[in-house]
């Protein structure tokens, strides 16, 4: 990976319109890479991020002199609106493949992610999730798809260590957990695999209160539920806009807990929700895949993310970006923009300066799945959110208990 990144430097500012020319995927012209994202609709405010994140990735790598091993052909980035709606992600993801692209990424739901990747199989042409963690995905024996981010139940088993491992650093015992999830695959598989390993860690009792994807206006109910138990933690698994009315119920309710935990959870690690959440969102634990903040090239390209498009570069973003390195480098490693080969060279890949909090190199196993993607934790504090765990990605010090009640 050295021969891509060591060249995409901080002097790289360059207009994301700038991804190439489009005389589409033939031997000469740009080669086009697929993004399918929710730009308008619910979650229109993180898929344009995402979307952004990809073009920024395209415009480095071009600025950058394109494709070396290709005699510097350039990218051009097509994208599509899922609408985060399965079946219009799924005709999106055709409709680009028919266009040219020779590789997709997206799409940060993981039914609309579902259907994609059974497009990109059928098509016989790559996909790199960027985000979407249900283990299904990748169980169905895809040969054509990838994922960076850790899957759903990686994601609640690390979760349940990382939980095991503060209570280990802190002397605080933490035996009850209250655990509120969305309905539907992510949050049960998330849960599943949280439960099974919090056993294993001696956590003696987990409650589980579920609450619906949509119409979902306010979690009083819910939080109040969870409170019955006298639970140590209440962990949250869920998006952003839930994941707020989770955090403002557990405040306004004043529970004396020594902590609010997100286990993949789309909002404790937004840089908007500290600001949103105002005095709710102080102390609150987030377990989540996450971009390096202690990594200068990371820093660098959140920097120029923001000066040119005004927002700040969350990680969903981060990772649209990594998806079209990861596609970059198996073009430059294959040699060819065949997408049969770039499949096969993309399997291959081993890039040893990812862009997110996690040892190792990005390397994809039998299934699809990056072997060393994991979570680590961040914390709300003084309307930031920082890294405080494992010691090697941390920012700042834990403090735990956090909760409204300490």
């Amino acid at each position: 990976m050295k021969k891509l990144v060591g060249v995409l430097t901080a002097a790289v500012v360059m207009s994301a319109a700038a991804c190439g020319s489009s005389s589409g995927g033939d031997d000469s012209g740009a080669i086009k890479i697929g993004s399918v994202h929710p730009t308008t609709g619910a979650l229109a405010g993180v898929g344009g991020l995402m979307n952004d994140g990809a073009a920024l990735a395209v415009a480095d790598i071009n600025a950058a002199g394109g494709i070396a091993a290709l005699d510097g052909r350039q990218l051009e980035l097509v994208s599509g609106d899922s609408q985060g709606k399965a079946e219009v992600g799924q005709s999106e993801a055709q409709r680009l493949i028919d266009d040219g692209a020779v590789a997709l990424i997206g799409t940060y739901q993981s039914d609309v992610t579902q259907n994609v990747a059974s497009v990109a199989e059928r098509s016989r042409v790559p996909f790199v999730i960027d985000v979407a963690v249900d283990d299904k995905i990748l169980d169905q024996g895809y040969q054509y798809t990838f994922r960076i981010q850790p899957n759903a139940s990686s994601m609640g088993t690390d979760g349940a260590r990382a939980l095991a491992a503060i209570e280990s650093q802190t002397g605080q015992p933490i035996d009850k957990v209250s655990y509120l999830h969305i309905e539907g695959s992510f949050g049960d598989s998330v849960f599943d695999a949280f439960e099974a390993e919090a056993a294993a860690q001696g956590i003696s009792s987990v409650q589980e209160i579920t609450y619906p994807a949509t119409n979902f206006s306010d979690a009083t109910t819910q939080v109040r539920e969870a409170a019955v138990s006298n639970p140590d933690v209440i962990v949250a698994t869920g998006y952003y806009p839930d994941s707020l009315l989770i955090a403002r119920a557990v405040d306004q309710l004043g529970l004396n807990v020594k902590g609010l935990y997100g286990i993949a959870n789309g909002g404790f690690d937004d840089s908007s929700f500290p600001e949103d959440a105002g005095a709710a969102g102080q102390g609150v634990l987030s377990a989540n895949y996450h971009y390096d903040a202690t990594s200068e090239r990371t820093n660098d390209i959140r920097a120029r993310f923001e000066q040119q498009f005004g927002r700040p570069m969350e990680t969903a973003a981060m990772l649209s970006y990594q998806a079209v390195e990861v596609i970059a480098e198996g073009l430059n490693s294959g040699a060819d923009s065949d997408p049969e080969a770039l499949r096969e060279a993309i399997a291959g890949v081993s890039i040893d300066d990812p862009l997110l909090a996690f040892a190792g190199p990005i390397e994809f196993d039998e299934t699809g799945q990056n072997k060393n993607a994991t979570v680590i934790v961040t914390q709300v504090r003084d309307g930031s959110v920082l890294q405080v765990f494992p010691e090697e990605f941390a920012t700042d010090a834990l403090q735990f208990p956090a909760g409204a009640g300490q």
